[in-house]
């Protein structure tokens, strides 16, 4: 399937329109785009059945390197705390490991597919939902709601790319502006026990309790990182535990934003609303793979180390992948800027079989 043939939303949208309890949601709701048929590129069921297969071996090993190198980053800030430039270098590397890969391992983890082991999975995912400064309870049914409903307006509630684009804001999120504070917001209004209206409508009556709880400990940590603030006159506690999610997040904004950014909305069609792009070794064991991001949203049970053998198998059923992440933002910005005048224009992915049905105004 390709463009939603039952509704384009050309003009230019507000932040009402992308609520999940307004009208654009109720007409979503109405026309049946909630949990809708999407398109999936054919796979051999023999194939599946071996990139589903979950092991403990690779989510094992990369999380070894990650906490390995997280704890000697931060050994060697602390170590050179008085060496100006070196404390900078080692903390630098040390927030990207925190924030940027711990958010990348909260996704992974969301979905229940890097450990064949359960508690495995769920010991890492409640570990790098703190680090996220995601409670693990709201960002795992606002993230599946998010693959239920990948960029359908008024539905998806993890929508970040928004028409018009607001640039700076997207500017700030980069180091941290944007989401930090909205997280300690939440993060105590969810202990003061209050869910938002988009909250209420994803999580289930049964599972609301557990976000209090959650947040009541979290609150409870990062008070008392302020006082060992204060008791040892030094900034250091917070630069290892929270402050990361400002300093450290520039790299998952970095790689996220080309997931959906300036592509197509109200499709039911990852090939055209989600982007893949090549990667260096690095950046993929940071990011756990998602750069392979049409394939991990049209198969998310794929676990990440099996999304490259995924690729292979689907891609001459998918748009070219983009060479390399600056590929991506020279069709990024360029959108970005376009939207600021003409909130309608998207980019529309050229698919192998050049199948769609329709094409949407570029006006």
């Amino acid at each position: 399937m390709g463009f939603n043939a039952t509704r384009q939303i050309d003009g230019p949208l507000t932040k009402g329109d992308y609520s999940l309890t307004g009208p654009v949601a109720r007409e979503a709701q109405n026309l049946g785009m909630h949990g809708a048929d999407w398109y999936r590129c054919p796979v051999p069921r023999a194939e599946m059945k071996k990139l589903i297969k979950r092991r403990d071996y690779p989510a094992l090993r990369d999380s070894a390197i990650w906490l390995g190198l997280l704890a000697l980053s931060g050994a060697l800030a602390f170590i050179f705390r008085d060496t100006l430039w070196l404390s900078i270098l080692f903390f630098a590397i040390y927030g990207v490991l925190y924030a940027s890969a711990g958010e990348a391992r909260w996704h992974e983890c969301s979905h229940g597919t890097p450990f064949k082991t359960r508690w495995m999975n769920d010991v890492l995912f409640q570990f790098a939902s703190f680090l996220a400064l995601r409670n693990p309870v709201v960002s795992r049914w606002s993230h599946a709601r998010h693959h239920t409903d990948t960029y359908i307006i008024g539905l998806d509630p993890e929508i970040s790319s928004f028409r018009p684009p607001d640039i700076l804001r997207q500017i700030a999120a980069y180091v941290g502006l944007i989401e930090f504070p909205l997280s300690i917001k939440a993060m105590l209004r969810q202990a003061a026990g209050r869910l938002d209206e988009a909250e209420q409508v994803y999580v289930p009556m049964s599972e609301q309790p557990k976000i209090q709880r959650t947040a009541i400990i979290w609150m409870m940590v990062y008070a008392a990182v302020v006082g060992l603030c204060f008791f040892t006159q030094s900034i250091l506690p917070a630069l290892y535990i929270g402050l990361p999610r400002l300093y450290g997040v520039w790299f998952i904004q970095l790689v996220a934003l080309p997931q959906h950014a300036g592509l197509l909305d109200d499709v039911f069609d990852h090939r055209l609303d989600s982007r893949t792009f090549h990667m260096n070794i690095v950046g993929r064991f940071l990011y756990w793979n998602m750069n392979y991001h049409v394939e991990h949203h049209m198969f998310p049970m794929v676990p990440y180390y099996n999304l490259p053998a995924l690729h292979e198998i689907i891609k001459d059923d998918c748009p070219a992948p983009y060479s390399s992440l600056w590929a991506t933002y020279r069709e990024i910005i360029p959108t970005i800027l376009r939207q600021q005048k003409k909130p309608s224009y998207r980019v529309v992915r050229l698919l192998p079989q050049n199948d769609l049905p329709e094409t949407p105004k570029q006006a």
